[in-house]
């Protein structure tokens, strides 16, 4: 490869890199404008989770609701977000060990198919994942901060909110396992 070549792949590299910089901090911005628009209307530990439905990139139409009856880890990430990578391992393993009871949904804040798709051949992820481009689903939850996980019961309720990093598989799994134990 010539030296002009891998200039203008450099070049166009950054530009991507700004506008990403760029695409996550509108997110951010508008996320705070509409919580603090809608300060009554915060979620509560027992309220209903609200409902989406958005592609994920298998290209599957993911409506949370599909999910009644089952556990859901609901898990905000994004690839530029050192903790999230972190804990990506651990909640892949969780999603891994629980798939006839537990529904475990991936929602990337902000970032483009590509750098997501990129993100899982790279780390040898193959569950799928619903890309929140808008902020529309972080938006509903509440997400001002990643990663951010939800566990919401069989009924459809928030159970638990995790802020940060994940650093135990064995905390996790006894979120689960309260919650499955709870509604059985």
């Amino acid at each position: 490869m010539n030296k002009q070549h891998l200039n203008v792949r450099v070049i166009i590299t950054i530009v991507i890199g700004l506008i990403s910089i760029g695409a996550i901090t509108w997110i951010l911005v508008s996320s705070r404008h509409d919580n603090s628009q809608q300060e009554g209307a915060k979620l509560a530990i027992g309220s209903i989770a609200p409902n989406f439905e958005l592609t994920n990139t298998a290209g599957q139409k993911m409506t949370l609701s599909d999910y009644r009856g089952k556990v859901v880890i609901l898990n905000f990430w994004a690839s530029w977000c050192q903790s999230c990578v972190k804990e990506m391992p651990l909640i892949n393993n969780v999603f891994q060990s629980n798939r006839s009871d537990v529904a475990t949904i991936f929602i990337n804040v902000g970032e483009s198919k590509g750098t997501v798709n990129n993100f899982l051949s790279t780390n040898h992820f193959d569950f799928p994942v619903i890309i929140d481009v808008t902020g529309k689903v972080s938006s509903l939850y509440g997400v001002v901060g990643l990663p951010a996980t939800f566990i919401i019961d069989k009924q459809g309720k928030l159970a638990q909110l995790l802020l940060g990093e994940i650093n135990s598989d064995s905390q996790l799994q006894e979120y689960i396992k309260a919650k499955k134990d709870d509604q059985d």
